[in-house]
């Protein structure tokens, strides 16, 4: 992969929302080979889709509850983790899977309405797969960071109150 391409990943990673124009200055090209690259990029699927990252507790009453599942599994001959990895990412609730290193197999990123529901898809769906052999379930309290975009910084404003003598 060339060097230019690895810059425009980058740039539409960060904002997916950039102007073709605007990546044109940026690396330097032409806009009809930006628009050539990023269709050549979408074509070889290095380019999947292009999202939004919503700062979910900020919208007025919406509800809803996300939690990281650590799941040990059994491998299955031929297939290792696949299979199983497989089976999970097609559940709707399931937002993300990861295999991993260390004392769990899969990270399983799961959201639902309520807490409930997070831990009736746990119970029901999940923990029954046959291959499946624990399941750690942690609720994500409050985020502080995601995808390099820092929710409610509010480092610059110093909230204390001053104290003179």
């Amino acid at each position: 992969m060339k060097q230019k391409e690895i810059e425009l990943l980058k740039l539409l990673e960060k904002n997916g929302r950039l102007e073709t124009e605007t990546i044109s200055k940026m690396l330097n090209m032409p806009p009809k080979e930006i628009e050539e690259l990023i269709t050549k990029l979408e074509n070889e699927q290095k380019i999947l889709g292009y999202s939004t990252l919503i700062d979910w507790s900020s919208v007025y009453e919406y509800e809803g509850v996300a939690a990281l599942i650590d799941v040990k599994v059994t491998p299955v001959r031929g297939v290792g983790f696949d299979k199983i990895a497989s089976r999970i990412y097609r559940f709707p609730e399931v937002k993300a899977v990861y295999l991993m290193s260390g004392s769990y197999d899969l990270s399983v990123s799961v959201e639902g309405k309520t807490m409930m529901e997070v831990s009736r898809f746990v119970s029901d769906k999940l923990s029954t797969l046959d291959t499946v052999v624990s399941t750690t379930t942690h609720f994500i309290l409050k985020k502080y960071k995601h995808d390099g975009i820092i929710f409610d910084d509010e480092s610059d404003d110093d909230k204390r109150i001053m104290v003179t003598p």
